[in-house]
């Protein structure tokens, strides 16, 4: 058996973070600063190895303590990526993670403990490897868990406004929606919980801040936030 075993190929495997952040305006991607090319600009995701004696989601957790100082952030796994050559150094297998955070909350807690910057969806820099495929995919993916799931509330502070709901929603789309309708199929959700709250100093009036409320979410069985084909005709 141990025979058997010896004769494969020997493969390391490497964990990759997409680490989405929402600002209020854009959503944005945490990258770090590669030192290995030096005569180019090349960025990477936050990523690190598997250790011998830890699983998948144990060492993705750990990798993104160590380069940012960050714990209990949403975490999901994503694909895994091996094309032969897709590390020139070594046969090298990536799984992938899609986080989630709201900058606000979290910028001012990360460690920075490697050269790592925030970077618009719209203006990202050169990527090594095939991370540009990566992040494609963790968009989509986005995408299509937030037509069904509130998984974009994971970018929002716990109490936003509508408009800020609708700001997210229009920067994970790369699309517009009409202000009366998003509101009004926003509502019919039943999954927002009104505060006595304003949001003070962008108007006379102001706007209330709202919650997710997860026990109506939890009993929700149609649910269906936004459409992927077509998200106007739902809205």
């Amino acid at each position: 058996m141990l025979d058997l075993y010896n004769k494969q190929i020997k493969c390391l495997v490497a964990l990759d973070s997409i680490i989405f952040g929402f600002d209020g305006e854009e959503l944005k991607i945490l990258l770090v600063k590669r030192g290995l090319e030096e005569t180019t600009e090349t960025w990477s995701l936050m990523g690190g190895w598997l250790q011998e004696n830890e699983g998948l989601n144990e060492a993705a957790d750990r990798i993104l303590f160590e380069h940012t100082g960050l714990r209990d952030v949403y975490l999901e796994q994503l694909a895994a990526f091996g094309n032969p050559k897709r590390d020139p150094v070594m046969r090298t297998v990536s799984v992938t993670y899609k986080a989630l955070l709201n900058i606000a909350d979290y910028d001012h807690k990360l460690t920075n403990k490697i050269n790592a910057k925030w970077f618009s969806l719209k203006e990202l820099p050169t990527l090594l490897f095939d991370h540009s495929e990566m992040v494609a995919l963790a968009v989509e993916r986005l995408r299509a868990n937030a037509s069904l799931h509130p998984i974009g509330f994971e970018l929002l502070p716990e109490k936003f406004t509508l408009p800020q709901l609708q700001n997210l929603y229009e920067a994970i789309f790369d699309t517009k929606f009409d202000k009366r309708n998003f509101t009004r199929k926003l509502l019919s959700t039943n999954i927002l919980s009104k505060t006595d709250e304003k949001q003070k100093g962008f108007s006379k009036k102001g706007a209330f801040f709202y919650t997710l409320n997860k026990i109506n979410y939890q009993h929700s069985t149609s649910f269906n936030f936004l459409s992927l084909t077509n998200p106007d005709k739902i809205l």
